[in-house]
């Protein structure tokens, strides 16, 4: 039970590092004209970009964010779009600095 509770403690304290960290953008027109943009690039490529990574790409590009990526192939070859990698990139704190999108209401 005690190891249980010190898990739930270390993830409790993950999330509220993350709460604190991330910035929550609105997914606004910008965003919305943005990831059209860039769905189209991606069509013309026949590429295989996932529907989270282009959400994430759009956001990151219309409010002018770097992604933050273990994984920055993903991004590479959308224009517009700065990806570093956690491992090479200079990090303020432990998570840094990432655009998150929230469809308005």
């Amino acid at each position: 039970m005690e190891l249980a509770d010190r898990r739930h403690r270390g993830r409790q304290r993950f999330v509220d590092d993350v709460k604190d960290t991330v910035s929550v953008v609105d997914c606004d027109t910008n965003v919305a004209s943005t990831h059209a943009e860039l769905l189209t690039v991606t069509r013309r490529r026949d590429s295989t970009l996932g529907a989270h990574d282009l959400i994430i790409a759009a956001t990151a590009k219309a409010t002018e964010q770097v992604i933050l990526s273990a994984d920055s192939s993903a991004f590479q070859d959308l224009p517009g779009i700065e990806v570093r990698s956690p491992r090479r990139a200079q990090v303020a704190g432990r998570l840094g600095a990432t655009a998150v999108c929230r469809a308005r209401q």
